[in-house]
């Protein structure tokens, strides 16, 4: 049996050091040096001020944790040479302790401790005086240096978590959480996730070039990570490979990863809810130098899984929003005679709440009902208001009431019912002879009508908005002729903070002017024009009065 290091076994805060003695007398030098070489320490000795300041320049190895230095020196004393050592922030935290068998009075000690000494020393000494000097000066220092480290640490693992929360999609946060990885321990990390919604795995580092490196990987290898890691608890757990185990892993899963490698590697894998895919990162063992280290990497693999699930959860809870607001628009447009219709509703893109825009087109005695509107507001709320709007509209389209008439009476249902909420609806009638229009519009923007040519024009009569009790104009009737197009949008389309609305009308009438083939493709132009991420709910309806049968 082997007998216990005694050095090992020590405290870090005890444990040998790098000390640098500065003294211009052969003799101290290597009393000195002889005392601290049998205590386990390294010794660099030199025999002048510039000397030692060289020994601790940067770049200098090995690099020196505490300077002994004599007050008297040849060049610069032992004064400058510790004001030096402290005024660099390179070696600010290296301890100085003076020495010195002449500068033995009140007033040299107080100057040297004064001008950054951290112990002052007169001969004779013992050499368990300077030892226990020397133990208490490292103490303190390796606690401090410690703690600057802790700080740093925990302020990058800030930065990345909060990077990782910053994340709008999977892969972008499964990047981020490599980055944080890398960026904490200072070296190559693989992390392992499967995005919402999907059975694909994902492997994702980042390169020497800094750019984050996505690469396919089957689900059975992240299910052997986080058996051997979590098994199928929550929380935080970790697995260790050995060289040839990992590199079995991965050739098993047929995956072909350049970091981490060539090492042990330890896998920190983290769930936050039963039955969920943890969040697995893959870093070498060697990297995690100290238990701070391990407990930083599995509070960023945490806040990760965290990230993950809120990720997750946004993306069901969208999904969920997205195929209800759908379900309260209409299943399909009508193919009404000599009229050519085409739709397209995209749902906001950020977010989770439902929106209130509807739009709806109904064949009536009087003619074709085209109409839409957008009740204000985003929520459950909104939505079921909207519903509501959307089946009375059709409810009045029927019993064939005129498009000013049916405006009126949804204004006197959302005041009845739903007091307090307002909602934008225009509604175009085309007579069945399909040379006119009757355009009510409470509110909402104006339609624009598109001749044969392409040239544009909106119509801009309008009353106001629903909910607020008012009485609505007439309506406004048109003259169009065969190759006539009609376009209706909600503000989502075109409307942003930074720009009038007039200006924002006028791009929308010269873009539509651009596309003269028929609805569909009106609609998909304006989508390319327009076709920046919005945050709120679009919907484009076209039609165009043909001569012929559709």
């Amino acid at each position: 049996m082997s007998q216990p290091d005694p050095v090992a076994d020590r405290p870090v805060e005890d444990r040998p050091a790098v000390v640098l003695v500065i003294d211009d007398n052969p003799t101290n030098r290597y009393i000195l040096a002889n005392w601290l070489q049998r205590a386990g320490h390294t010794v660099l000795e030199a025999g002048d001020g510039l000397g030692g300041l060289a020994l601790l320049a940067p770049g200098a190895t090995p690099r020196p944790e505490l300077a002994i230095v004599d007050v008297r020196l040849p060049d610069l004393s032992g004064f400058e040479v510790s004001e030096r050592i402290k005024s660099d922030p390179r070696t600010a935290g290296v301890p100085v302790i003076h020495v010195s068998a002449i500068a033995i009075a009140t007033s040299d000690r107080t100057q040297g401790l004064y001008r950054g000494a951290d112990a002052y020393l007169t001969e004779p000494i013992a050499p368990s005086e300077l030892l226990a000097t020397v133990t208490s000066a490292l103490r303190y220092s390796r606690a401090r240096m410690r703690a600057e480290q802790l700080a740093r640490r925990l302020d990058t693992l800030n930065r990345a978590t909060l990077d990782v929360y910053r994340a709008v999609d999977p892969t972008e946060l499964a990047a981020a959480v490599a980055r944080g990885a890398r960026t904490l321990l200072q070296a190559p990390a693989l992390v392992v996730t499967q995005p919402p919604d999907t059975d694909t795995v994902q492997l994702t580092h980042w390169d020497e070039d800094g750019r984050a490196v996505v690469r396919p990987a089957p689900p059975a290898l992240l299910d052997s990570l986080a058996v051997a890691a979590l098994g199928a608890g929550v929380g935080v757990g970790s697995a260790r490979y050995g060289v040839q185990e990992w590199a079995d892993l991965l050739a098993r899963n047929d995956v072909r990863s350049p970091a981490p490698g060539g090492a042990e590697v330890t896998v920190v894998a983290a769930r936050t809810k039963r039955g969920r895919p943890p969040v697995c990162v893959a870093l070498h063992t060697d990297a995690e130098t100290s238990e701070e280290d391990r407990d930083l990497v599995s509070q960023f693999t945490q806040a990760s899984a965290l990230a993950l699930e809120a990720l997750r959860s946004y993306t069901e809870e969208h999904t969920l929003s997205v195929t209800l607001q759908r379900a309260l628009l209409p299943r399909s447009l009508p193919e009404p005679d000599r009229i050519r219709l085409a739709m397209r509703y995209l749902p906001a893109t950020r977010g989770n709440e439902i929106g209130g825009d509807f739009y709806e087109a109904i064949e009536t005695p009087a003619g074709l009902l085209l109409a839409v509107g957008d009740v204000v507001g985003h929520s459950l709320q909104a939505a079921v208001v909207m519903g509501e709007l959307r089946h009375a509209l059709r409810l009045y389209a029927h019993e064939g009431h005129p498009p000013r008439t049916v405006l009126e009476r949804l204004d006197a249902l959302l005041d009845r019912e739903w007091p307090g909420w307002t909602a934008t609806v225009c509604i175009v009638l085309v007579d069945p002879d399909r040379t006119g229009l009757s355009v009510a519009n409470a509110g909402h923007l104006p339609p624009l009508l598109l001749d044969p040519l392409g040239e544009g024009s909106f119509v801009h009569e309008h009353g106001p908005m629903l909910g607020m009790g008012l009485p609505q104009p007439p309506s406004a009737e048109v003259r169009i002729t065969a190759g006539t197009r009609l376009l209706l949008v909600t503000d989502g389309l075109i409307e942003t903070r930074d720009k009038d609305l007039t200006t924002s009308l006028e791009e929308l009438r010269t873009a539509a002017g651009q596309e003269t083939a028929g609805p569909d493709a009106l609609c998909e132009h304006l989508l390319r024009v327009f076709g920046a991420e919005q945050s709120d709910d679009v919907v484009l309806f076209a039609a165009e009065v043909t001569d012929q049968q559709v």
